[in-house]
């Protein structure tokens, strides 16, 4: 596989998927470039703009298993990673699954699933492996958890902590449609809802072998220099308390890759990664109480940021 291949997929699962989600190949892309990265996904947005048809619609577009959690207070553990239970035949406990045990996981509102299981989710997330009992079982290739937030409820949550949020490779939010992409909703939906109508374009093998190429893409040295500038000023800036981490760099690192690779390249360039800074930082900093009562965002911070940094420029040689 080389990039070119690595082009023909991801349009292809954009092609499809935007049958189901109009209008909005931009989120569509970030989240291929996250689950080529290995990352996972943290969409903050309002209810009704179609998070659970999205992850439906990759989930099927790449012929993958699609599993969905709604997180509530009583929600435990074991609903999401799986219990062992005592089978009076065999007189044996058998593991049997939860839910994680998926390619897609939609995690919907995960700020109402209690700290324990937040945590149990986010362990396993990480290791991309469960250890219950003694047993260590793999989670399957590819796997990626899109969790959502709705960022105007908070009565009855149990927000992310900051360390938590840092997990997710990336934050996005879909936003509401154009009104003309809204009519276009209306009609798509007349008769049968498109998710009914699509079917897979790759495979899951496909996923993974993409993710072997996305490695693969080179970035200049001074571009990793460009990466951890833009980073470190978020540790020194008058309006965060906390910036990102290295783990934000990384980030940063792998999805432009990733972005890369989406566009048919073998190598990284800067608007690569100037179109990721946002959705890999902005929920890794916390904000100065006086920044809140401005009305400053992260997003305004970090476009400041990028047009302060000085882009590199390859020099050419005569």
């Amino acid at each position: 596989m080389d990039v070119k291949m690595v082009k023909e997929i991801s349009s292809s699962i954009v092609a499809n998927v935007s049958k189901v989600i109009i209008g909005k190949s931009k989120q569509i892309k970030l989240i291929l470039a996250a689950m080529y990265s290995r990352g996972h996904v943290l969409i903050e947005d309002i209810p009704g703009v179609g998070k659970t048809m999205l992850a439906r619609a990759i989930a099927k577009s790449i012929n993958g298993v699609f599993k969905r959690v709604q997180a509530t207070p009583d929600l435990l553990p074991s609903d999401i990673i799986g219990v062992s239970i005592y089978n009076p035949e065999t007189k044996k406990f058998e593991f049997k699954k939860g839910p994680i045990i998926s390619n897609i996981l939609l995690v919907d509102e995960i700020n109402r699933a209690t700290p324990k299981t937040q945590s149990a989710l986010l362990e396993a997330m990480g290791e991309i492996q469960l250890s219950v009992e003694g047993v260590t079982f793999n989670l399957p290739s590819p796997f990626i958890v899109l969790a959502t937030q709705n960022p105007i409820e908070f009565e009855g949550t149990f927000p992310l902590p900051e360390a938590q949020m840092d997990r997710f490779i990336i934050n996005i939010s879909l936003g509401y449609p154009t009104p003309q992409e809204e009519v276009d909703i209306l009609t798509s939906q007349k008769e049968i809802h498109p998710i009914e109508t699509i079917s897979h374009v790759v495979t899951t093998k496909d996923i993974t072998d993409v993710q072997e190429e996305v490695k693969k893409v080179y970035i200049e040295e001074s571009l990793k220099k460009y990466i951890v500038e833009i980073v470190n000023k978020t540790r020194n800036h008058p309006y965060l308390i906390l910036g990102a981490s290295p783990r934000g760099s990384l980030s940063i690192f792998k999805i432009s890759q990733a972005i890369a690779a989406i566009n048919g390249r073998d190598y990284v360039i800067p608007e690569d990664i100037k179109s990721v800074v946002i959705p890999c930082l902005k929920h890794r900093l916390i904000l100065k109480p006086e920044a809140k009562l401005k009305g400053i965002k992260p997003e305004d911070i970090l476009n400041s940021m990028l047009e302060s940094v000085e882009v590199p420029v390859e020099e050419v040689k005569t």
